[in-house]
């Protein structure tokens, strides 16, 4: 009777050259698939608590409303880009409050 290991294989079987199984496409990396039509750049953006916290809450009451879930970085990409398209001019702003005060001028707030 053939030896066998461990692992219940005869030994004959465990040095035996497998197939390897047919190669799926190559991923771009490691994480989920990117889901952006154009080139795109991973950053780092530090937010203040208060800032995730609205982000996340917007999200939920989007989600509540509409069943579709939202992205902290989607919301973030929509503002961006409405402010590109807004056109408004912030290149006099020289601080955050500053950028702050222009905007909430814009948007009607305080």
């Amino acid at each position: 009777m053939p030896e066998r290991r461990k692992t219940g294989k005869r030994v004959a079987d465990i040095f035996t050259a497998t197939e390897s199984p047919t190669p799926s496409a190559p991923r771009a990396g490691p994480g989920r698939p990117p889901v952006h039509e154009e080139e795109y750049t991973k950053v780092t953006v530090v937010l203040l608590n208060r800032q995730i916290v609205f982000l996340d809450r917007l999200a939920s009451d989007i989600r509540e409303q509409t069943g579709a879930a939202i992205k902290r970085a989607e919301l973030i990409r929509a503002l961006i880009d409405a402010l590109v398209d807004s056109g408004l001019d912030l290149t006099a702003a020289g601080s955050e409050a500053a950028l702050k005060a222009l905007l909430s001028a814009r948007l009607g707030g305080t």
